[in-house]
């Protein structure tokens, strides 16, 4: 995730920031990301992303070639499919620059983070049908992003432009604003925590998380040594959300009472920049994350990513580990040097 390459120092592992005795989180930072996807993982470094996933076996399939009990887990191989980065940072210096390079890498992360769920929708699709089309997915990221704006950002707003009178403070008006605004993110993951559907995608966040810390404390990736990392990551996207959710509230404060158009336009026009500030903290929090201060001001993320991970099992874990590996067949993320990382933002 930093412009910098990470130590090559020898791996240390601590305990968990607040995980049982036998797990680890990795006390080191390393360029790497990544993302769950159906019934798989997207692994993505500087200059590779790749994704695995696993099929359903020929016996979970019926005479049609679907599967005959959406129940039973995929019991088949493990597809990787790996593709290049080209960031656009790399060529403009200006892109680079604090603020705008979280801007920058955020866009290039929800870009590939889609291609990737497409490829594991894909995945699970019978091989006679035709694979979902790319404007279909184009269509679901900017229906994504209008849902995003609109729910944490323009409802929390119009809702305390109705009592604004009542207020009587620009200062009022902001607090119980962002108050909203949490409570509606907090209500929204735990809403999503509950569904059936998504706990095996939540159990290969999991899996991700801990392939990562084990890649980032030098570990070999095998699925017995991840398993023994912590669930939990301060670079997650969880966590970046809710400093979004409090970043959001000291950037609007200094703008007052405004009309209500003018709230709306703030807010929509506001987020690209509460984006590469709250990408700025995430940032430094991954790369100072032995710190003190730096563990109790993330503990908060953290503890949320309890509703959005579960704890994997060993196939899980070597899904995740073929999407590392398929990476690390083309690069050695730690290893890189300064040129190497040049326009290198990575958002976890």
């Amino acid at each position: 995730m930093g412009t910098t390459p990470p130590e090559q120092s020898a791996a240390v592992a601590v305990p968990a920031f607040d995980a049982e005795p036998a797990e680890w989180i990795a006390t080191r930072d390393a360029p790497v990301g990544g993302q769950a996807v159906l019934e798989g993982v997207m692994m993505r470094g500087v200059r590779t992303w790749a994704v695995a996933c696993r099929t359903p076996a020929p016996d979970q399939l019926d005479e049609e070639g679907e599967r005959s009990d959406l129940n039973d887990p995929p019991r088949g191989e493990i597809i990787v499919e790996t593709h290049e980065i080209d960031s656009i940072m790399r060529r403009h210096r200006i892109l680079r620059l604090p603020i705008i390079r979280g801007v920058i890498a955020l866009g290039q992360s929800l870009a590939i983070g889609f291609k990737a769920l497409g490829v594991a929708a894909n995945a699970q699709v019978p091989g006679e049908e035709e694979e979902i089309s790319g404007w279909l997915w184009t269509l679901t990221i900017i229906f994504s992003l209008v849902l995003a704006v609109g729910l944490f950002f323009i409802v929390p707003v119009t809702l305390t432009n109705l009592i604004k009178d009542e207020l009587g403070s620009a200062v009022l008006f902001w607090i119980v604003e962002g108050v909203l605004r949490t409570v509606i993110f907090l209500a929204y993951l735990t809403l999503i925590s509950k569904l059936r559907d998504l706990r095996r995608v939540f159990e290969y966040h999991g899996a991700e998380h801990k392939t990562i810390s084990c890649y980032e404390a030098g570990l070999p990736l095998t699925p017995e040594n991840a398993q023994r990392f912590s669930r939990l990551h301060p670079r997650c996207g969880t966590s970046f959300l809710l400093i979004v959710m409090v970043v959001a509230i000291f950037v609007f404060s200094p703008l007052g009472l405004l009309p209500w158009w003018a709230l709306i336009v703030s807010r929509i026009v506001g987020v690209p920049l509460i984006a590469g500030i709250s990408f700025e903290i995430i940032k430094l929090a991954g790369k100072h994350r032995a710190k003190s201060w730096v563990r109790a001001l993330m503990w908060p993320g953290l503890k949320l990513q309890l509703l959005t991970t579960r704890e994997p099992d060993l196939d899980q874990l070597a899904v995740a580990i073929v999407a590392m590996n398929a990476v690390l067949e083309r690069e050695t993320p730690g290893s890189l040097t300064d040129e190497d990382l040049v326009g290198v933002e990575i958002a976890a």
